[in-house]
């Protein structure tokens, strides 16, 4: 923020050259003066000038000196007299006022040579009486009160023409802002300038009244006086340069067209997205339902499928049958497959066998697949049998090593900086926010009111430019509240006795100045136009039949903050669109603001902020001391005609604190609902007697706490490591981990269950068995997760990183603790329940003996095997399934695209949040974009001409230098975001070199003064033919310059403007100073949306890209070695930058997932590219829907979502992998039967240990008070689980119907050898083992793996 206090009265000043003139009577005559000499002066310190009704006189050598210097038109060949109307007194005021124009003007020589001309004329002219006449006197006639001043249209229009466009560096506005009074530069006009300059009422500065008449016809006796005008395009003389393009519209080069916006993809006047998936559809299931149609025989199917197998050198499917074997595989088997084998099988004789099968040969492939999978089975087997036989010992050890990795927790940091959870600390925008805040300290810490009306009606004021309509918030009680709100802030004190004043931002502060107090403390609020003076408000006036009141002076205020009238206690302006909004239309931008109408009042208090956090905590205390009375005041002291949002800087961080301490609750019951039903369902029940004993809460229970125990252990061993944990990990790895950890449970308890200890084997022999067949299983889903998401630490967004390296060594530690505490635990249950020992209360023994009866299957079990395996492998439900799975895909794939990138802030607070409320204030009231920089890093030399010719935008700089570029990118802010030119200090400085008594130094030692002090000398001056300081004197008086304060006398001084902008060296040696970076501050355009926010960081990227190929173009040009780089900074780049990649890092981060589960499935299922193909089209599909889910109910792509998205990749794999695995072990006849089998078996353990378990955790969610937590965790873990077990348990078993892999021919090779070996040892019937009763017709003899006995 730019301030200089008392800046208005350069308006004044500029017209005291105007204004220092003498009237005389007009008499008739050529050549005679209306006043000549000065002969009072008012208590304002106006000096007036005495009629004189005569010939002009000579002037003087002082005064000629003055005249050559700025009126050389009027000067004659040397020896010649030199007759005026004017004395060498009158020069001087002259001189002095046409100074200080040149402070504001003098960057564009032609708009000061314009103006200045008519000034000479004005006040020198012998022929004053052909274009003046008096109009007032003062008293007795002693002095020229008013006079008409006749001119030519032609010369007011050319002279506004050339000056309309010349800019202030170190305020951003144009000079016209200035000086044009209330209308500013955007309501300013030929006329409206000119009145302005004459105007003695409105304007304190103006000595007498001055009214131009402007006319290019004579007017009575009157000639307007006609100057000659240079357009600012060129030069005023032969030497000066012509205005640049930041001065001057018509020095700028034609700018290209602006390019179109991108345009949305179309077809035929659609969305092409949409219409291509239409087709596709169309297509493809007329494709699909023709060949169903056409090949009704399902046999010539599955030959045409062998053939092909057959072609590309695949396996054969076992599913031909002796032409006399009537017996068909039914889908309701009563035995079941293990994911390893099948599981639930009458074993069929080898001699049953097809013969076209023995004559097969197997192929390398299959022999090695067959071989991995027996290698694996007979590992799980002999490693389950042997922790088995040992459990207590395993359990210690296991305890032994989770306390050890535990204790790592104590070490672990918890990030909760938004920049280091977001961000990658090799990141673009982090390292440029690094490069900023140690170069120039941070941007200013922002502690914001917003104050809204409720129920208030409008104001309607009549004043002299007709009736004004100003918003409820100008209600006269409504703006005293507000007074009384601030200065109650103002008064704040903290316990260690901090205020206001030890932590503001106070610009005009330095080691020249007093103490910081709090009224030089920097606040922007409307009241600063009244000086926070309730007497200033309620002064009126009665001008011109109207009564002026605080409103009159509010819209003067806005139109020119920098009039003197109405700076703020702090000495600079208030910028309107800071402190009132709401007064913008949807759209409408700030060329023409109508401020009246505001319809929200905001009160800003800026406090410094600081590289070095430990100075940031004097900040932190008062602003919880600020918000603690904000809380208080907004529940005990607010008027009901007001609404109220407020924040501080710490309050973001705060409020996610206190958000991730709230969800907590709702977390825990989430995972109490979820443990309840896992420790319930586990359990058998034969008989109400028995349920003690049956139950297995305490094993349910054992293998949550495992799967707890492994967080804990991925936790404390990266706590060791040293890698940050987030919340992220904390609230979602556990929901992970439970639901990958859980279905493992289920399937392996469930197994056991089923498959019962056969008569002389122990039970650590049948455990051993049953990992035998599940391990495989467990081995395949666990590695393909945990390499899913160690390979998604790949990614550079460190909450996405930290949180795939956690999930993947959680699922690797639970996985381990699995087949070892787990198996240990299931054992010693087995022990318990076969003890006849209560669940729980295990040294109770039963008094009813288990009744030998069989194993009953579960409710699930029974509706998987009867009723939803025999619909859902129907001919016509299965295409039916195709159909509407394909639709489904291509209206995801349709909408897609179209997802929302970003995060809307207001979703990261809790409902109950202030920061919320303000977070939609400030949407609905915000009337002003960020401000934003571009940073010149170090390596020029700005002494240098040449080199300042690359930056700066005044007179004689390159037609494409920094300041010029900037300047045209504000002209098209829709395109390029930004909002205003830059302020330019390079520009500033060499206009504050140039300016007469702005640098001066103490004659003692030689150092800085300040320009205020009189007794100080000025700098002497050494220039180049420019007009700038050469090399030394830039280097000696650069420090100077930033160490100076702005005023009326040197408004361009650069202590205020550019004390922190600046880096600078300085040589104690020989004092001088040199430049290393500085910044370039602008503002981008209002911005509203998350697509807002990172567009307009593209679009900076892109200029400062364009800025940093040019300087460094022109220095490899010139032979030189200096190389710099600019590059744009705003305090919210360092969040957004990530949107700007997400789309690629999505889909980075899911394909190397993808690639992983492919790679994974393929080699642990013994090189098996069907079922990996099959297993990645599904979990694609899944992820694929979950993004048209995302379209449909409006949850936008971030890093939240992909992380989400990331973990979806990994419970996709349990409801698929463990499907497939089971398939492709079936040895039955045909892949529907493989199907069945597969389906009836691990389906119902899949849909118990996933679905069902996570979906009463998941609808709490949807109860938190975190609006980040109901949608992006609520929704997509809905999402992700309902589209999981859809297509794990419907899409999956009909795809596999169709493309599921042939059969392994050496794998049915190793099933026939066990069943000739093995078929005495089979039992028909056993505890958990039934064989259907061989004279019932629709009951099929089926083809499965022998079980593996461990012992042989």
């Amino acid at each position: 923020m730019t301030v200089c206090s008392g800046m208005s009265s350069i308006k004044a000043s500029l017209l005291l050259i105007l204004f220092s003139i003498a009237a005389v009577t007009v008499i008739k005559g050529d050549g005679h003066c209306i006043w000549y000499g000065t002969c009072f002066k008012d208590e304002l310190g106006h000096v007036k000038y005495c009629p004189y009704n005569g010939t002009a006189k000579p002037l003087d050598t002082r005064g000629q000196g003055f005249l050559a210097k700025h009126c050389p038109h009027m000067m004659k060949a040397p020896g010649q007299a030199i007759n005026t109307c004017c004395d060498s007194e009158q020069l001087e005021i002259l001189d002095n006022n046409i100074l200080l124009a040149a402070n504001l003007l003098a960057r564009c020589p032609s708009c000061l040579g314009n103006l200045v001309k008519h000034f000479c004329e004005f006040t020198c002219s012998p022929r004053q009486n052909e274009f003046m006449n008096i109009t007032q006197f003062g008293p007795n006639n002693t002095y020229i009160d008013g006079i008409n001043m006749y001119i030519t249209n032609r010369y007011l229009q050319g002279t506004y023409k050339s000056c309309n466009k010349v800019s202030v560096p170190s305020t951003g506005q144009l000079a016209f802002d200035l000086m044009c009074g209330d209308w500013g530069s955007s309501h300013c006009t030929p006329e409206r300038w000119f009145k302005f300059m004459g105007d003695a009422t409105d304007n304190i500065y103006v000595p007498f009244q001055i009214d131009y008449i402007g006319s290019d016809e004579k007017v009575g006796n009157f000639t307007p006086l006609d100057p000659d005008i240079t357009p600012c395009s060129k030069p005023y003389n032969s030497t000066t340069a012509a205005c640049s393009c930041v001065d001057c519209e018509e020095s700028c080069p034609v700018p290209p067209p602006a390019p179109l916006p991108p345009q949305p993809f179309t077809l035929i006047g659609h969305d092409g997205y949409a219409v291509t998936m239409i087709i596709t559809f169309i297509m493809g299931t007329s494709l699909f339902l023709l060949s169903i149609v056409c090949f009704t025989n399902r046999k010539k199917i599955v030959a045409r499928g062998e053939e092909v197998g057959r072609q590309v050198g695949r396996r054969l499917t076992a599913g031909l049958h002796h032409p006399g074997d009537g017996a068909r595989i039914a889908l309701a088997a009563d035995q079941e497959d293990s994911p390893l084998q099948s599981k639930r099988s009458s074993v069929t004789s080898a001699d049953d066998l097809p013969n076209g099968l023995q004559e097969e040969e197997s192929t390398v492939v299959e022999k090695l697949g067959a071989n991995t999978d027996k290698f694996l089975q007979e590992f799980f087997c002999a490693w389950g049998t042997f922790c088995a036989k040992h459990p207590v010992e395993v359990l210690l050890v296991g305890a032994c090593i989770i306390v050890v990795l535990g204790c790592g927790i104590r070490y672990t940091h918890v990030t909760t900086d938004p920049v280091e959870l977001w961000a990658s600390a090799t990141s673009r925008a982090r390292m440029e926010r690094q490069y900023f805040d140690s170069h120039f300290e941070p941007f200013y810490r922002n502690e914001q009111i917003i104050i809204s009306a409720v129920g208030l009606p409008n104001i309607i004021h009549n004043t002299s430019d007709g009736l004004i309509t100003f918003g409820p918030v100008f209600h006269r009680e409504f703006l005293t509240t507000i007074l009384e709100l601030q200065e109650d802030i103002k008064a704040i004190k903290t316990e260690s006795n901090y205020t206001l004043a030890d932590i503001c931002f106070a610009p005009l502060t330095n080691s020249f100045t007093v103490a910081p107090t709090v009224e030089k403390c920097t606040i922007q609020s409307v009241w600063g136009y009244w000086g926070n003076s309730m007497k200033r408000f309620n002064k009126t006036i009665k001008e011109h039949g109207y009564v002026t009141t605080y409103l009159d002076h509010f819209k003067t205020c806005t139109s020119n903050p920098y009039n003197s009238e109405c700076l703020a206690p702090y000495g600079g302006p208030i910028e309107p669109a800071i402190a009132v909004g709401g007064f913008l239309k949807p759209g409408q931008s700030l060329k023409d603001p109508h401020y009246e109408k505001a319809t929200a009042i905001v009160l800003t208090f800026l406090v410094n902020n600081y590289h070095n956090k430990s100075k940031l905590q004097p900040a932190m205390e008062w602003e919880k001391s600020y918000i603690e009375y904000m809380k208080h005041w907004a529940a005990t002291k607010k008027p009901i005609y007001m609404d109220v949002a407020f924040t501080s800087e710490r309050s973001i961080e705060d409020e996610l604190y206190r958000e991730s301490q709230s969800d907590i609750s709702t977390i825990l019951v989430s995972y109490i609902i979820m443990f309840a039903y896992i420790t319930v369902s586990l359990g058998q029940m034969k008989s109400c007697g028995r349920l003690l004993i049956d139950s297995k809460i305490t094993l349910g229970l054992g293998g949550v706490l495992i799967v707890l125990t492994s967080v804990i252990c991925s936790v404390g061993l990266f706590g060791f490591i040293g890698l940050p944990a987030t919340l992220i990990i904390i609230e979602v790895i556990p929901f992970l981990v439970l639901a990958v950890g859980v279905d493992n449970v289920f399937i392996l308890v469930q197994t056991h269950q089923r498959e019962g200890r056969r008569p002389n084997e122990s039970i650590p022999e049948h455990i051993g068995r049953t990992l035998g067949q599940v391990g495989p299983s467990m081995l395949l889903t666990s590695v393909s997760e945990s390499c899913c998401f160690f390979l998604g630490g790949l990614s550079d967004m460190p909450a996405v990183k930290a949180f795939a390296l956690y999930a993947g060594m959680a699922l690797l530690f639970d996985f381990l603790l699995q087949i070892t505490c787990f198996v240990s635990l299931l054992t010693l249950d087995t022990l318990r329940h076969s003890g006849n020992r209560f669940d729980i209360c295990c040294w109770i023994r039963g008094s009813k003996k288990d009744s030998g009866e069989e194993f009953v299957d579960g409710v699930l079990y029974k509706i998987f095997k009867l009723a939803y395996v025999p619909f859902l492998l129907h001919k016509w439900v299965r295409a039916g399934v195709m159909v509407i799975f394909f639709g489904w895909l291509c209206t995801s794939i349709a909408v897609v695209p179209h997802i929302e990138i970003g995060l809307d802030q207001e979703l990261s607070m809790p409902e109950d949040s202030f920061v919320l409320k303000y977070f939609k204030s400030l949407n609905e009231y915000l009337s002003i974009g960020p401000p934003m920089y571009f940073v010149v890093k170090e390596g020029l030399n700005y002494s240098d001409t040449r080199t300042q010719n690359l930056v700066c935008g005044g007179q004689w700089c390159n037609s494409d230098s920094l300041s010029t570029q900037v300047f045209i990118a504000a002209q098209q802010p829709n395109i390029t975001y930004v909002a205003k030119p830059a302020s330019s200090w390079l520009d500033d400085y060499i206009d504050w070199s140039q300016a007469d008594n702005c640098c001066k130094y103490f004659p003692q030692n030689n150092s800085f003064c300040p320009h205020e002090n009189m007794r100080c000398l000025n700098c002497p001056k050494r220039t180049n033919k420019f007009g700038r300081p050469d090399q030394v004197s830039f280097e000696k008086y650069v420090s100077y310059f930033l160490n100076d304060n702005p005023n009326d006398q040197c408004v361009k001084a650069g202590h205020a403007a550019y004390g922190q902008g600046v880096n600078y060296q300085l040589n104690p040696t020989t004092n001088l100073s040199h430049v290393g970076a500085s910044y370039f501050m602008t503002y981008h355009s209002i911005l509203k949306t998350s697509a807002d926010y990172y567009e307009s960081m593209r679009a900076a990227r892109k200029i400062s890209a364009n800025i940093t190929n040019m300087i460094n173009s022109h220095l490899e040009a010139a032979n030189r070695t200096e190389r710099t780089e600019v590059f744009p900074y705003s305090v919210f780049y360092v969040f957004y930058e990530q949107y700007l990649t997400m789309w690629p890092d999505t889909l980075k981060s899911l394909g190397i997932s993808l690639l992983a589960i492919f790679l994974v499935t393929y080699f642990l299922m013994g090189l098996d590219i069907f079922s990996s193909f099959v297993v990645v089209i599904t979990i694609t599909m899944i992820l694929v829907n979950i993004g048209g889910l995302m379209y449909w109910w409006h949850i936008t792509l971030n890093a939240v979502s992909l992380v989400n998205l990331v973990m979806a990749v990994g419970i996709s794999v349990e409801f698929c992998s463990h499907l497939v695995h089971s398939f492709s072990m079936s040895v039955r006849a045909t892949r529907i039967e493989r199907v069945a089998d597969a389906v009836t078996n691990m389906g119902s353990s899949v849909f118990s240990g996933i679905t069902l378990t996570k979906f009463g955790g998941i609808i709490v969610l949807g109860f938190a008070k975190s609006q980040i937590f109901k949608v992006f965790y609520f929704r997509m873990y809905l999402a992700i689980v309902l589209f999981g077990a859809a297509h794990g348990l419907i899409f999956l078993p009909v795809l596999l119907s169709y493309i599921g892999s042939p059969m392994n021919r050496e794998k049915l090779a190793h099933h026939r050898r066990a069943m000739r070996g093995n078929l005495d040892n089979v039992q028909e019937t056993s505890l958990n083992h039934r064989v259907s009763n061989t004279n019932t017709p629709t009951t099929p003899i089926t083809s499965t793996f022998r079980a593996l006995d461990c012992d042989r």
